[in-house]
C-alpha cells in the first residue's frame, strides 16, 4: 500500500541525536487526509540506535508508521538508497539525523509538490544551528556545511546555472528517482576516507538530465545542528577536498559522451589557470586562513579530479578483475 509521502532518516551511531529529530517528526502539523511514514536506516550503528527507535515505536503516531531498517553495506549513500527502496511514498523526504525540520516541513514538501508537477528534486532552506558562536568565515563557506539560505521565495535550479540542493532536506519524486537514478551510484563512498564526496549531487543530476526541474522551496526549512568540530580547519579542509575530488564526475555528467574527450583538457586548463591566478593574487587579499586554506585545497582538488578518479577507476577495475 502506498503513502503520500515518506521520510528517510540515514544514521550511523545516532542514538544521542534521534530523540530530538523523532520528537520534531513526531509534532508535524499534517493535514488529515495526509497519509506519511517515517524511516529510520541504521548503517551498522554500534550504540543504542536500534533501542532509540524500538523505544519510539513503542509510543509512535497511530497514523503514520515508524519502521527500522538496517543496512549492513556502510556508507551513508547505501543507508539512503536503501531508505528510499524501502519507502511506500510517493514522495520521498531525506533527512540526516542532525536535521530538525519544522513542524510544517512534511505539509510544506507535499504542497510544493502539488504545485509543482514536473519537480523531481528539490531542496529545503536549511539554517545552521550551532552548538558554539561560529567564526565569522563560516558565512563565506557555510554551503559546505549545507547551510542554504537562499532567499524566501521558490527558485527553479536551472542546468545552466550549475547549482543544486544538497542531499539534506531533499524531497524526490520516487517516479523520477525510479526511472531515472542508476540502481549503484559512482560516488557512494564510505566518508571522507574514500576520497569522494557529492553523491546527492549525483543523484539530483540524473534527474535533472532527464528532464524533470529541480527546485528550491524555502517553506522547507531545516536546522542543522553543527558540533564545534565542524569548524575545525582540518575537518573543513578535509571536507572541501573530497568535494573537489569529485567534481570532475559531476561535471562529466552534465555533457554527452562524445563532449567529455574534447571538454575534459579544457577543464584541466582552466582549472590551472584558475589555481595559479588564485596564488598569484592571494597575497592581495585579506582573508582568515582557513578560508584561504579551503579554497587552495578546493581549487587544487578539482584540478587533480580527473587523475584521481582515473585512478579509481582503473584500481576497481583490477579488483574486480582479480
Amino acid at each position: 500500500m502506498s503513502v503520500d509521502f515518506s521520510v528517510v532518516i540515514p544514521t550511523y551511531n545516532g542514538a544521542s541525536h534521534l530523540p530530538e529529530l523523532l520528537e520534531q517528526l513526531r509534532s508535524q502539523v499534517c493535514p488529515e487526509n495526509l497519509s506519511w511514514e517515517v524511516i529510520v536506516v541504521d548503517n551498522n550503528s554500534t550504540d543504542d540506535t536500534a533501542q532509540v527507535v524500538r523505544d519510539y515505536q513503542a509510543k509512535w503516531l497511530s497514523d503514520s508508521p515508524l519502521k527500522y531498517v538496517l543496512e549492513k553495506q556502510q556508507g551513508a549513500a547505501f543507508a539512503r538508497q536503501r531508505g528510499i527502496e524501502e519507502a511506500r511514498g510517493k514522495l520521498v523526504g531525506c533527512l540526516d539525523d542532525d536535521n530538525l525540520p519544522t513542524p510544517n516541513w512534511v505539509a510544506a514538501a507535499c504542497a510544493f509538490a502539488q504545485a509543482h508537477p514536473q519537480a523531481g528534486a528539490y531542496g529545503s532552506q536549511i539554517h545552521g544551528k550551532f552548538e558554539v558562536k561560529p567564526p565569522e568565515y563560516i558565512k563565506s563557506i557555510g554551503t559546505y556545511l549545507a547551510i542554504i539560505e537562499r532567499g524566501s521565495k521558490p527558485r527553479l535550479y536551472e542546468p545552466e546555472k550549475k547549482m543544486l540542493p544538497p542531499g539534506a532536506g531533499l524531497v524526490l519524486r520516487k517516479q523520477a528517482w525510479e526511472q531515472e537514478v542508476p540502481k549503484s551510484l559512482f560516488l557512494n563512498h564510505q566518508g571522507r576516507g574514500a576520497g569522494l564526496a557529492s553523491e546527492d549531487l549525483e543523484v539530483v543530476l540524473h534527474i535533472q538530465n532527464a528532464g524533470w526541474e529541480i527546485w528550491y522551496n524555502p517553506e522547507m526549512e531545516i536546522e542543522h545542528k553543527i558540533p564545534p568540530w565542524r569548524l575545525e580547519k582540518d575537518y573543513l579542509v578535509s571536507l572541501v577536498r573530497c568535494v573537489g575530488l569529485s567534481r570532475h564526475y559531476i561535471r562529466m555528467l552534465r555533457l554527452a559522451n562524445w563532449q567529455r574527450p574534447f571538454i575534459t583538457p579544457l577543464y584541466i586548463l582552466n582549472d590551472l589557470r584558475q589555481l595559479v591566478a588564485y596564488w598569484l593574487k592571494q597575497p592581495k587579499e585579506q582573508k582568515h586562513e582557513v578560508v584561504v586554506a579551503c579554497e587552495q585545497q578546493l581549487l587544487l582538488s578539482i584540478l587533480i579530479s580527473p587523475f584521481f578518479l582515473w585512478k579509481k577507476r582503473y584500481l576497481d577495475w583490477l579488483e574486480h578483475k582479480s
